[in-house]
C-alpha cells in the first residue's frame, strides 16, 4: 500500500512531518507535502520528487483547495498522516491574572479541528476510490497526538486538550469509516528531536529525559516515519493509538 501509491503529509516542511514525507517517498510513494509555510514543503517536495501545498489546516476553505489541486495533479491519496501542528505554553491562570482563552481557542483549531479536517476531506476522496484487495482496503489515516493527552503537565492545558482529542476520535472514526475501508490510527510521540522541542531549555530538556527510561534520549524522527510504515502495512493496525515514547511518563512542569 506504498510502493506506486499517493500519500498525503501535513505539516511535512518539518519535523515529523519533513521525515515522513522523506521516508514514505524512500518506499515508492508519490507524496504530497502540506505545510502553513508553502516554501518549507516545497524544499522538502523538491528533494523526494513530491507536490508542494501550502495551506492552513485549521481553514477548512484552504484546506479543501490544496485536496483539490493534490487530486488534479496527483489522484487520490491512499496514506494520509496529520502531522501538523502547535505546542502552545499556558497557563490556565497566569500570575499576572490574565486569561489564555486566546492561546486555548488557537491550538484546538489548529490542532484538533486541523487533523478533524484533513481527516474528513482525505476520507471522502478515498472512500470514492476503488478497493485496493479483497478486503475491500482503501486507504488509512495516520493522525498525530502525544503522549501529552495523558501526562500533560503544568501549562499544557490546551496542548493536552487538543491531543486529547485527536486520541480520542481514533476510535470512533475507525469504526465509522470501516465501511469505506479506511483505517484510522493515531500515534502519541513522546518527546523528539523537533523544531517543537529545539527551544527547550538545557535544564528543561534534561530534567525531561530523567523520565524517559530507555533508549534515554530524544527521539529521531526517522523512528516516528518508521512506525508509520508499520501501521500503513499491517491491516490489522486500526482504531488505537501508539504511544511511541520509550516508556516515558512526563512529569508534573
Amino acid at each position: 500500500m506504498i510502493k506506486g501509491h499517493v500519500a498525503l503529509v501535513t505539516g511535512a516542511g518539518s519535523g515529523l512531518g519533513a521525515a515522513t514525507a522523506r521516508h514514505l517517498a524512500s518506499l515508492g510513494a508519490t507524496v504530497a507535502c502540506i505545510d502553513l509555510t508553502e516554501g518549507a514543503a516545497a524544499a522538502v517536495a523538491a528533494d523526494i520528487g513530491g507536490l508542494a501545498l501550502g495551506a492552513d489546516v485549521s481553514d477548512a476553505a484552504a484546506v479543501e483547495a490544496a485536496f483539490d489541486r493534490l487530486l488534479e495533479k496527483l489522484g487520490v491519496p491512499r496514506v494520509v498522516v496529520s502531522c501538523a501542528g502547535i505546542g502552545t505554553a499556558a497557563r490556565i491562570l497566569p500570575r499576572d491574572g490574565s486569561l489564555t482563552i486566546g492561546a486555548f481557542e488557537r491550538t484546538l483549531r489548529v490542532n484538533l479541528l486541523g487533523t478533524y479536517t484533513v481527516m474528513s476531506v482525505a476520507a471522502r476522496a478515498i472512500a470514492a476510490a476503488e478497493p485496493l484487495d479483497g478486503d475491500g482496503a482503501r486507504g488509512v489515516i495516520i493522525n498525530t497526538a502525544s503522549i501529552a493527552y495523558e501526562d500533560g503537565q503544568i501549562g499544557q492545558a490546551a496542548y493536552s486538550a487538543s491531543k486529547g482529542g485527536v486520541a480520542s476520535m481514533t476510535l470512533p472514526a475507525s469504526r465509522e469509516l470501516a465501511r469505506f475501508g479506511i483505517r484510522v490510527m493515531t500515534i502519541a510521540p513522546g518527546l523528539f528531536e523537533t523544531s517543537m522541542s529545539a527551544g527547550l531549555p538545557d535544564d528543561v530538556r534534561a530534567e525531561i529525559l530523567k523520565a524517559v527510561p530507555f533508549p534515554s534520549r530524544m527521539g529521531d524522527a526517522n523512528e516516528f516515519a518508521r512506525l508509520v510504515q508499520c501501521i500503513v502495512e499491517n491491516p490489522m493496525l486500526n482504531g488505537s493509538v501508539i504511544r511511541l515514547d520509550a516508556a516515558a511518563r512526563m512529569p508534573i512542569k
